[in-house]
């Protein structure tokens, strides 16, 4: 079974995508018809549903889409991490049957050690305590300060998305290829091998360009712990959706088995997210 970890669902009319731009490829409707063919071609059989919006409306959207869609496995929502209402709210959201984690985007937040605020991390606490996956969307700059908040949540099951966007067009490893290692350190810390594509020269990348970034991740949190995500629609800015997956194959086909490409493409994210397939 291939798994996609990391994929969005959005309509445009919601008006709570602050991050969208104004024209191009990115501003329409993305919806489930869209991406099931895509998957049938190739050759994804579940997915996991990440949120694309900083509000709890969109949460609830996509967990409405995800109940009358069969391929999406889990939904990863939102909620404020310094609501005083953050835990009666994050009961509601576990009464559902595909929510199976939360989001912040810490990328568009302005302060940078936004995750180290005393009640995030109390709320983080919860979610530790729960056992409850929590999503790291991050630049390669926020990696000093989650790493000081992983340091006092050992238990927190946690994954990165994107690799944490390095920049890849500059082929610059210095600086978060150790931040990563440091990161990989907590073994309760896994990573996606997501939103790479975007992060390249858009107009002119090749699976050459990603690699020394993908390697880097994959020997520092081994087979068991990084897992494939398309990052569709964003992708679509650089790659199709069947370039986004080939890509990851091209770079780690030759280096793994059969047992290390399932677990990459599926065991993993199923395992992470506790999606009981």
């Amino acid at each position: 079974m291939i798994i996609d970890s990391h994929h969005h669902f959005w309509r445009v009319e919601r008006g709570d995508y602050h991050w969208m731009p104004d024209g191009g490829v990115l501003r329409r409707d993305y919806l489930p018809e869209d991406l099931r063919p895509l998957l049938r071609r190739a050759g994804v059989d579940r997915t996991v549903l990440v949120q694309a919006a900083q509000t709890e409306a969109e949460t609830h959207f996509l967990l409405d889409l995800a109940a009358e869609t069969d391929f999406v496995a889990g939904v990863v929502g939102w909620l404020d991490f310094e609501d005083e209402r953050f835990g009666d709210k994050l009961e509601q959201l576990r009464d559902h049957p595909k929510f199976v984690g939360l989001r912040p985007m810490l990328q568009d937040i302005a302060d940078d050690e936004y995750i180290l605020r005393p009640r995030v991390m109390d709320n983080l606490r919860r979610v530790e305590a729960l056992d409850l996956p929590f999503d790291i969307l991050t630049y390669p700059r926020h990696l000093p300060h989650v790493l000081a908040a992983l340091d006092q949540l050992p238990r927190l099951r946690a994954v990165v998305d994107h690799i944490s966007k390095p920049p890849i067009a500059a082929g610059r490893l210095a600086g978060w290829a150790d931040d990563m290692a440091a990161v990989a350190a907590h073994r309760n810390v896994s990573c996606k091998l997501s939103g790479i594509v975007t992060e390249a020269d858009q107009a002119n990348w090749n699976s050459s360009d990603l690699a020394p970034f993908v390697r880097h991740v994959f020997a520092a949190f081994g087979e068991d712990r990084v897992m494939f995500g398309s990052d569709w629609p964003v992708c679509l800015l650089a790659a199709s959706y069947a370039e986004a997956l080939n890509a990851l194959r091209t770079i780690l086909d030759p280096d793994l088995s059969a047992d290390g490409m399932n677990k990459l493409f599926g065991h993993n994210a199923a395992a992470f997210y506790k999606l009981g397939i």
